[in-house]
């Protein structure tokens, strides 16, 4: 190997590594500028979107309709939100990080190939925790632009919900929040008002966070597993 080509290498390996070490740093500073709010949204971003991947998938779309599904039911909830309680611009947009999240969960969901019955139980499973993970990030978010504590509720049933309602409706089925026997809105109501009790008495708000999620998750589960519902009309 000559000099220029041995000098040729040096450089090319140390901008490499310069350029790793930087990307490193720049996701370590990312990840220690959030707080536990903003972790819990993005946590909540992909696993909807990888619902949305998923149903996509039952649907036999393509990965541009699935992307599609994946960002309405990540983000169709939020934006609903936003938009009632008047925050402008809308959570997602100039949020690189939001949009980059979305295509990284299509492309994850797109590379695991599993049969049908797999994909619907991983879909409940994901969608269980998607609900408790919106529902508290809902509720926050109203606190935090001056709504009250009844009308936070309500937007955090909204952020949980509606973007799965969107997302049922371009797959042309029934909402699973309108169906009997699914508790979906109740599990974040009982859910998402435990919240707002602890809240209340002051726990701290990391903990109350991740309970309230527990709950939400454990209601949905539990209720489709032992066929709860709510009485007909």
């Amino acid at each position: 190997m000559t000099v220029f080509n041995k000098f040729v290498k040096s450089k090319v390996t140390s901008i490499i590594l310069g350029s790793s070490k930087e990307i490193r740093i720049t996701f370590v500073s990312i990840f220690d500028s959030m707080d536990a709010l903003q972790i819990i949204t993005y946590t909540g971003v992909f696993v909807f979107a990888v619902t949305g991947v998923l149903k996509a998938r039952t649907k036999r779309f393509d990965i541009f309709g699935a992307s599609v599904l994946a960002f309405v039911t990540a983000y169709g909830g939020g934006t609903i939100r936003d938009l009632l309680i008047g925050i402008r611009p809308v959570n997602w947009v100039n949020d690189n990080i939001a949009i980059f999240i979305v295509l990284a969960s299509t492309v994850v969901a797109f590379f695991f190939k599993m049969n049908t019955n797999i994909i619907k139980k991983l879909i409940f499973l994901v969608d269980a925790f998607g609900i408790g993970l919106f529902t508290i990030v809902g509720i926050q978010v109203a606190l935090r632009s001056g709504i009250s504590s009844g009308y936070a509720l309500v937007m955090g049933i909204i952020t949980a919900t509606f973007g799965g309602l969107l997302a049922d409706v371009l797959c042309n089925k029934v909402p699973s929040i309108l169906k009997p026997g699914e508790l979906y809105a109740t599990a974040c109501l009982i859910g998402g008002s435990l919240y707002l009790l602890m809240l209340k008495y002051d726990f701290q708000s990391e903990i109350s966070m991740l309970i309230g999620i527990l709950i939400i998750a454990s209601i949905r589960i539990f209720a489709i597993r032992k066929k709860l519902q709510l009485p007909r009309i």
